[in-house]
């Protein structure tokens, strides 16, 4: 069975979320689609939004070039060159406005990266670990000299097996053991002690009594262990 797919920003090279990605989009490609006259009030909408310096000094900046642009716009025809400052105006406004606000879009709709996909990566990636300890969970059962083979819940030894981040309760030391929730290293060594007395356990309930462990870290310890006979 395969993971499911992750997430498919529909515009591509993106992590925004589809709405804020197109509103990003759309926002960064306004002043080319009007040809300059929209650039200093995009980014004055921006600078306003955001408070930020660099916003702000770009719409200033915009604004004079605007200003400047609309100055000489009446003289066209009258004055050798004027044509051409227009023309070079109109370019800083249309072309490069653009390519700096495509430059600066994720900053200005997702500044801190709390866009959200973030958070699906990392439901994916938890996700697939549970799939990873419940496949390595399985294979242990079925096969354990197998599992020992390919060191599952073994955090302690090399290996190339991906187990999820499980812990073989009944053969990896008490450092490895430690690394199961709320395992204190007091509780790691008792585990270690226990378990030579009895030659191990069947179960985190199995664990939890025989140890004496707190019952509100049994669901946690059943995550991550696997009892390897």
């Amino acid at each position: 069975m395969n993971a499911p797919a992750p997430y498919d920003p529909r515009v591509p090279s993106d992590s925004m979320p589809p709405g804020r990605a197109a509103l990003s989009v759309t926002w960064a490609a306004l002043p080319f689609l009007t040809l300059g006259y929209a650039t200093p009030f995009t980014f004055a909408a921006a600078a306003l939004w955001r408070r930020s310096t660099h916003l702000l000094v770009s719409s200033a900046a915009y604004i004079g070039i605007f200003t400047l642009m609309l100055f000489l716009l009446p003289g066209i025809g009258e004055e050798d060159g004027t044509q051409s400052a227009v023309g070079v105006l109109l370019f800083l406004l249309a072309v490069v406005g653009c390519g700096h606000a495509f430059l600066i879009r994720r900053r200005v709709f997702d500044p801190h990266g709390l866009s959200g996909i973030d958070n699906e990566a990392v439901v994916e990636r938890v996700r697939r670990q549970r799939l990873l300890r419940d496949k390595a969970r399985a294979l242990a059962a079925s096969d354990p000299g197998l599992a020992r083979e390919l060191r599952i819940g073994r955090p302690d030894l090399p290996h190339q097996y991906n187990d999820g981040g499980l812990i073989d309760v009944n053969h990896a030391p008490a450092e490895a053991l430690s690394l199961l929730p709320g395992i204190t290293a007091e509780l790691a060594a008792r585990i270690e002690r226990v378990r030579a007395e009895t030659g191990g356990f069947v179960s985190a309930e199995e664990l939890s009594a025989v140890a004496e462990l707190p019952p509100e870290l049994t669901a946690g310890v059943a995550t991550y262990a696997v009892f390897i006979r």
